[in-house]
C-alpha cells in the first residue's frame, strides 16, 4: 500500500469526525505539521499512532491500512452510521471520575471543560460539559441528559429527507466549528438525535 494511501483515508476519517488537523494533532498528542505530512504522503504515522487513529476514529486498523476502501465506497452512501453517545453532564470533573471508575480506564481524549472521550470496543461515549455547549442546543421540553451522534456523508440531502419524514421537530442545520456541520432531530420522547456530515 502506498503512503498516500494511508494518508488519504487519515485525511477521510479526520473530516468525516469533523476534526481539524489541529484537532486531531491535539487527540494524538503530535504536531499539526506530522497531520498534514502523514495527508500528503511525506510520512508515515508510528504503529503505536495508527492504533490510536483506528481507536479514535472506531474503525480497525485493517481499515485503515488495507487498501481497499471500503468504508468510503459503499454502493448506498446515504446510510447513517452511528458515531457517538453524548452524555449532558451538570459535573464535568466528578462524571469522568465516575466513567473511569466504571469502565476501568483512562479518559482517551479529552478537551478541558468542554469534552471527555472513552473510546472501547470501536465506540465512543463522549461526556459533554453542560456549561460549555456553545453552538449546540440540547435544552427542550425532556430531560436531554444524551443525544444520539450520526454521520452521513450527503448532510444537505439528509437533512431534506429527515424533514420530509415528519418524524419529530428538526433544526435547521447549524454550524457548530471548523468543518463540523449538524442538525437535531427530536424522538418522540424530545431525546436529542445529532446527524452531521460533509457539507459545503
Amino acid at each position: 500500500m502506498r503512503i498516500t494511501d494511508i494518508g488519504s483515508k487519515i485525511q477521510k476519517y479526520r473530516v468525516k469526525n469533523g476534526l481539524s488537523q489541529e484537532m486531531l494533532a491535539d487527540k494524538l498528542n503530535v504536531s499539526r505539521q506530522s497531520i498534514s505530512k502523514w495527508e500528503v504522503g511525506r510520512a508515515l504515522p508510528e504503529v503505536d499512532k495508527i492504533v490510536q487513529i483506528s481507536r479514535l476514529f472506531g474503525i480497525t486498523t485493517d481499515e485503515l491500512l488495507i487498501e481497499n476502501d471500503n468504508l468510503f465506497n459503499k454502493p448506498n452512501k446515504n446510510l447513517l452510521k452511528l458515531g457517538s453517545i453524548y452524555l449532558i453532564v451538570k459535573d464535568f470533573r466528578k462524571s469522568i471520575d465516575f466513567y473511569e471508575k466504571l469502565l476501568s480506564m483512562r479518559v482517551s481524549t479529552i478537551n478541558p471543560n468542554t469534552f471527555a472521550e472513552f473510546y472501547f470496543d470501536n465506540k465512543c461515549i463522549a461526556l459533554m460539559n453542560e456549561a460549555y455547549l456553545p453552538g449546540h442546543d440540547y435544552s427542550g421540553e425532556g430531560d436531554h441528559k444524551f443525544a444520539l451522534n450520526f454521520w452521513i456523508e450527503e448532510l444537505a440531502s439528509e437533512h431534506m429527507r429527515v424533514k420530509s419524514l415528519n418524524i419529530g421537530a428538526v433544526t435547521e442545520i447549524r454550524h457548530a466549528h471548523t468543518t463540523y456541520y449538524y442538525f437535531h432531530v427530536l424522538d418522540p420522547d424530545n431525546n436529542v438525535i445529532e446527524i452531521t456530515g460533509g457539507y459545503s
